[in-house]
């Protein structure tokens, strides 16, 4: 969620709308390989996540496809996460392995190693307070990766996850029986102070994932055939191409990648031609913050994303390389027609969004979703630094023209994706206001902490 643009009038938005007026690609995806011969692996990387660990694992029991083999890593919990998870597994017969370390590493390290150690097709990482809503979550994940090869990792939609939530699974099949005969297990309600702060990070996190998933994020899947980078709450990669990411930039740059491991891999894979698809048809609930460490969070996220821009700044120069890019594709265009017999020998021709893989090609043409990262990039910087200026000059005629302006396409554009709660949309998109400017100037802070990190003191040891 690090690309999430706070004030909504800007380029991501328009380019939201043309992806939704238009459609996707109509070539028809023609993949060699069928992904019910799949193996597929679950790697849940867990810290002090005994309140939430059953959640998960219950709902990998109640999948439609079943994972092979489930790892969970429990990265030095001070908690009974690995007690509690092996006795569920060995209650439910579940392919469980739990991993125990004395201390913790990071879930960088974690997810590369599951992804070296590992020998599925498609490794399907889960955080350990993260529940699989749809039964069908896994499958339509995997369904989705094996359309073409150049897809190389699939999310579904995230949601918070509340309290009727977490009651709701745990009062179901497998959960509610282990729980009876476990009683000691049972996670005991939060405080009245602990419901309240995730009422107001769950509200606020609701809004925004509704706008940014079920509108950003659709219309850049029309326009580009994919996202800036899988939500990695619950995601499913191809083994092969995450192990072959890792072993190219272990070597440049260890564990040190990003604060946030997604973004970074959502990134390298752009940069090599593949693709990050989210599904629209499938959720996911995942436990937030409370309130007083959604800064913490947010600063996460929007460095990442930052520091991406930095390591893969070849793809976010992309637009400037856009005429380069269109002569290339004439001349490939004009070569096959003179050609018939050639076939290119990375891609199949019936699939969507095709274009030549490697990095070399990025740092010379650039790639279309380029212009995502570059628009979102823009935004981040633009966006809070316009706020800022007008605060400081004290223009406020303009000020509030922009807030009325932007505070009207909100409305319109939360009430659009919520039929039949329209007019509770209406209402959320006005109280959401504060929450959103507040995460506006906090991106302010986020760049000059970045611009300290790669200018001033050169501190480059990021990692999640």
């Amino acid at each position: 969620m690090a690309t999430a643009p706070w004030f909504v009038i800007g380029p991501s938005t328009l380019v939201a709308f043309i992806g939704l007026m238009r459609g996707p690609d109509k070539t028809p995806p023609e993949s060699a390989e069928d992904w019910r011969d799949a193996t597929v692996d679950v790697v849940i990387p867990a810290l002090n996540e005994e309140q939430n660990i059953l959640l998960a694992l219950s709902s990998i029991a109640r999948q439609s496809l079943k994972p092979r083999k489930v790892v969970l890593v429990d990265d030095g919990s001070t908690d009974r996460t690995a007690e509690v998870a092996r006795a569920f597994g060995e209650d439910l017969g579940l392919a469980l392995e739990v991993i125990r370390r004395e201390e913790s590493i990071g879930k960088t390290p974690t997810v590369k190693r599951e992804a070296r150690d590992l020998d599925a097709d498609v490794e399907v990482v889960l955080d350990g307070d993260t529940f699989l809503e749809s039964e069908n979550y896994i499958e339509r994940l995997v369904q989705e990766i094996y359309k073409a090869p150049g897809v190389a990792s699939v999310c579904g939609v995230v949601q918070p996850m509340r309290e009727t939530d977490r009651r709701a699974i745990s009062d179901e099949a497998p959960l509610k029986g282990f729980l009876e005969k476990h009683a000691n297990y049972v996670t005991p309600r939060p405080g009245a102070w602990q419901r309240f702060n995730r009422a107001i990070t769950n509200f606020y996190r609701g809004i925004l994932y509704t706008f940014l998933q079920r509108f950003v994020y659709r219309g850049q899947m029309t326009v580009f055939g994919s996202i800036i980078n899988p939500v990695g709450c619950a995601v499913a990669y191809r083994r092969e191409y995450l192990k072959e990411l890792f072993d190219y930039y272990e070597p440049i740059l260890g564990d040190d990648l990003t604060n946030s491991e997604d973004i970074f891999i959502g990134f390298a894979l752009l940069n090599e031609g593949y693709r990050n698809v989210q599904l629209q048809d499938v959720t996911v609930r995942s436990l937030e913050p409370e309130f007083p460490r959604l800064a913490h969070q947010l600063y996460f996220w929007s460095s990442s994303f930052l520091q991406s821009c930095y390591y893969f700044d070849g793809l976010l120069r992309s637009p400037f390389k856009g005429f380069r890019r269109y002569r290339q594709k004439h001349e490939a265009k004009h070569y096959e027609e003179d050609h018939p017999d050639t076939r290119d020998h990375i891609h199949r021709r019936g699939e969507p969004y095709r274009q030549p893989w490697g990095q070399g090609y990025t740092r010379k043409y650039g790639r279309p979703m380029g212009w995502a990262v570059f628009m979102a990039a823009l935004e981040k910087i633009a966006f809070p630094t316009a706020l800022l200026i007008m605060l400081i000059l004290q223009l406020w005629e303009p000020l509030l023209i922009t807030f009325l302006a932007e505070m009207t396409l909100v409305i319109l554009i939360l009430m659009f994706n919520a039929p039949g709660h329209r007019f509770r949309a209406f209402w959320e998109a006005i109280a959401v206001t504060p929450l959103r400017y507040g995460s506006l100037l906090f991106d302010a802070v986020n760049i000059g902490r970045f611009a300290t990190d790669l200018w001033i003191t050169r501190n480059r040891r990021w990692r999640k």
